[in-house]
């Protein structure tokens, strides 16, 4: 075999792939529980209003613009450990960002109103800084795991993979955390909630320790020097880098239309199609699809280029929701033709959702080649800021329409929201998804420039640059 720098950083087995699954598949079991029940536990149950949910996101925003490029300079400087360079903070942080994501649904309501608003400012704040710490060191675990684009394909095929079956404990949970009152109608049950989030984060412990005890760090790295203006040198150089800020705007847009779906459904299944426990049914029809095309993903993106088939994917997924629009203009609309969209819109965003992190890799091996960036944890929390500030964005786009109707949290009856009312809701339920989709599709298909003729290019001069 040739003796060069990518082959002797290379060799993934089987342990590898499961265990950086199972990172991910940890984080999106308490991330999903944000996404999927956090907004309506905190409109129905703590009667906060959708305007305070929105401002205290959005400040939480303000902070995580501070703290991630911290945090990643702190993880770049850091010394490797015994146990590895980035496995390290996943056993150091995987109890606490569980613990704080149960402080999230705890019964507070005898707090009084500025108590509770106190109360969800504290531990919001907390779970996004202590996720920051956790979920930094893990994106940056591929970079380490192994050199080789192609099993770093692989490694983001069953990231994806790991975060499907790890979203589905939240969508359960929002699905049946209803009690049925003496009239007929359904509230979300503060009980059930909290034992769900319980449950879940105890999974989330165990994920860590799995991907913890099966990965291996096989690409040595070095501290990042001490030099002063170091930290505004790497976000200049991000900011100037076409194929790093490209990716991290598609899947900036990308999350928010996934956190969009996730969270808006619960109100749209509630009261425009009367249904709240199918509230999980969408996402399971969306990510259907991934269970057949991730056998393939991998091969398909190699032969034919990440960045084509994924773009034409998200170009598909977006036809889908601009067509519910359409038949709702004359009048059709059901439960069921919604989620025959959400399944084969699930089609075309299967890539983008399997490949987006081997994208983001490409982008850093990038910067490495051409501008000798090895920043690898401050490049990942820049990125990992945007993806957050793809969660606010869907926060925002969910409770701007909320309180275009005059959403109140304690009306939960259907049929106290006018027949306007819910059709305005039906329409913000596919016209943001459409629009966000076909904004990622701009940026891949004519921002974001690394093709597969490209990627093949940055390789050996990869193989060169390091020997």
């Amino acid at each position: 075999m040739e003796n060069t720098y990518i082959s002797r950083t290379s060799g993934i087995t089987s342990r590898d792939k499961i265990g950086y699954a199972m990172g991910d598949l940890a984080s999106c079991l308490v991330f999903g529980l944000t996404q999927s029940v956090l907004n309506k536990y905190y409109t129905d149950v703590l009667e906060i209003s959708v305007l305070s949910v929105m401002i205290m996101t959005i400040i939480a925003r303000i902070w995580d613009a501070v703290n991630d490029p911290i945090w990643g300079r702190i993880i770049d400087r850091a010394k490797p450990r015994k146990d590895g360079r980035y496995r390290h903070w996943i056993k150091v942080f995987a109890i606490p960002v569980a613990l704080a994501a149960v402080l999230m649904f705890a019964d507070v309501r005898g707090f009084g109103a500025d108590g509770r608003l106190a109360w969800i400012y504290l531990t919001y704040i907390l779970f996004g800084m202590l996720y920051t710490c956790i979920n930094i060191p893990y994106g940056s675990l591929a970079q380490v795991i192994t050199s080789n684009d192609k099993e770093r394909s692989s490694l983001s095929v069953f990231r994806s993979i790991g975060s499907t079956f790890g979203a589905m404990p939240a969508m359960v949970l929002a699905s049946f955390c209803y009690v049925k009152l003496a009239d007929g109608s359904r509230q979300m049950d503060s009980k059930r909630v909290f034992i769900g989030a319980v449950i879940i984060a105890a999974l989330c412990v165990v994920a860590y320790a799995v991907c913890y005890l099966l990965t291996k760090e096989r690409v040595k790295s070095e501290p990042a020097p001490r030099e002063k203006g170091q930290t505004m040198k790497v976000v200049r150089t991000l900011l100037k880098s076409r194929p790093f800020m490209a990716i991290s705007l598609a899947s900036m847009l990308f999350l928010a239309a996934q956190m969009f779906g996730q969270g808006y459904n619960t109100y749209l299944f509630h009261h425009y199609f009367n249904q709240p426990g199918l509230t999980m049914l969408p996402t399971v029809f969306q990510y259907l699809p991934v269970a057949v095309i991730m056998f393939f993903a991998t091969k398909l993106g190699n032969k034919l280029g990440r960045r084509e088939v994924c773009s034409a994917g998200i170009l598909v997924a977006a036809a889908f929701y601009l067509l519910l629009f359409v038949l709702a203009l004359f009048g059709i609309t059901n439960v069921w033709l919604y989620l025959a969209a959400c399944l084969f819109s699930g089609i075309g965003t299967a890539f983008i959702f399997l490949l987006i992190w081997v994208m983001a890799t490409d982008a850093i091996d990038y910067n490495k080649v051409t501008y000798g960036l090895n920043d690898e944890a401050t490049s990942y929390a820049f990125y990992t800021f945007m993806r957050k500030l793809g969660q606010t964005v869907a926060t925002i786009l969910i409770n701007v329409p909320l309180l275009k109707i005059g959403y109140n949290g304690s009306e939960l009856k259907t049929e106290g929201l006018s027949a306007e009312a819910l059709k305005s809701m039906y329409n913000s339920s596919v016209m943001i998804p459409a629009v966000l989709f076909l904004l990622v599709y701009i940026i891949l298909r004519f921002v974001y420039p690394l093709s597969k003729k490209r990627i093949e290019e940055l390789q050996v001069k990869k193989n060169e640059l390091l020997g």
